[in-house]
């Protein structure tokens, strides 16, 4: 199936996050996003600009952390000096999505669709089919998401809840809620009735659109966007004024209970890889022991999980089961698969340790 490039919409990239529950691999000053963590030999960022590519030409607009500019050039050299705009700090997604927005609608853009810069899509065709529906039902004035079709009872993804059909679109539903992250019991009752769908954080809209919504919640915020795509020059001064605030909650839960919201299925594979079980499921067989990175540099006998060598050594591991182990030049984590998310904690007891090196 060839692509074809979609007349005037724009793919917007928040490469932001610091990926904690990956550390040490992932860190502050190198986030997942500019890492290859799939062993495919192009970081995250990079196969997100291949699946964008076909559809959007060099309408690229990347939104990154000051500290990550440079980095995201390097990988990214074929975007124009302004298509990668560095955000003075971190204010969350809505701060990122919306500047986005603003700057397009400066533009002129018609369409927009925000894309993470660290999730895994490895069909292009099906994902590209999914975003040209959805820019469909953007055109017409909808906040579109696109909702992907759970696999399992995951408590680690929050949920949109379909509702009626859309009129003149073959599989858009309205979207009656989106659902915070739910237990896994719930997660299956929610798996039960067919209506639900995880919350991938992909939204299609024409920015104007967007702004405008963001502006029924918070006029202000909306306001203070605007006055700094009219004038880039203010940016370090007006941004720290803007709330720290994730998109779903600034927008998409109070559109979706406007009825102002609908969502496009993804049929397609698709993986944020939240953590190291994620990771290790990506990558290979439960039974074995999956390497990312230099495989002389492991000795694995009897055991399945994941290591990732990165410090030069060489790693052994014997009869450990679902183990993982990451082992740079400045840190070692050992866990087990089950306990993965707890490496955020790791990292938050560094930080008030004040161990900045080590994050």
């Amino acid at each position: 199936m060839v692509l074809d490039e979609i007349p005037g919409f724009w793919a917007v990239v928040p490469a932001g996050g610091a990926g904690t529950r990956l550390w040490p691999l992932s860190r502050s000053h190198a986030p997942k996003f500019l890492h290859d963590l799939t062993g495919a030999g192009r970081t995250l960022l990079e196969q997100t600009h291949d699946r964008l590519t076909p559809l959007a030409g060099d309408r690229i607009l990347v939104v990154t952390g000051a500290a990550h500019r440079a980095a995201v050039r390097g990988q990214l050299p074929t975007l124009p000096e302004d298509a990668v705009v560095a955000e003075p700090s971190a204010r969350d997604s809505m701060a990122a999505i919306g500047l986005a927005a603003a700057l397009l609608e400066a533009r002129g853009a018609e369409v927009m669709g925000s894309f993470a810069a660290d999730h895994v899509i490895p069909d292009p065709e099906r994902f590209g089919a999914s975003v040209a529906e959805a820019v469909a039902a953007a055109r017409e004035g909808w906040l579109v998401t696109i909702g992907i079709e759970p696999t399992f009872a995951s408590s680690a993804f929050g949920y949109v809840r379909q509702g009626e059909p859309l009129p003149g679109h073959p599989s858009a539903r309205r979207v009656v809620e989106f659902v915070e992250k739910p237990s896994v019991p719930v997660a299956e009752e929610y798996l039960a009735t067919g209506q639900y769908r995880w919350n991938a954080g992909m939204f299609v809209v024409r920015p104007t659109v967007l702004l405008d919504l963001l502006a029924e919640q918070d006029p202000g915020f909306a306001a203070t966007l605007r006055t700094i795509a009219a004038a880039p020059e203010r940016l370090g001064e007006l941004w720290e004024s803007l709330p720290k605030i994730a998109i779903d909650h600034a927008v998409a839960e109070p559109a979706a209970a406007a009825g102002k919201v609908v969502t496009i299925p993804g049929t397609f594979a698709w993986d944020d890889i939240g953590d190291f079980d994620s990771l290790a499921t990506l990558l290979g067989d439960d039974d074995a022991c999956s390497v990312l990175g230099d495989e002389t540099l492991t000795q694995l006998i009897g055991a399945s999980g994941i290591v990732v060598p990165r410090s030069g050594r060489t790693v052994a591991v014997i009869g450990l089961d679902d183990v993982v182990v990451v082992d740079t030049p400045d840190a070692l984590l050992v866990t087990t698969r089950a306990r993965a998310q707890e490496v955020k904690n790791v990292v938050a007891a560094l930080k008030e340790q004040g161990r900045a090196d080590l994050v």
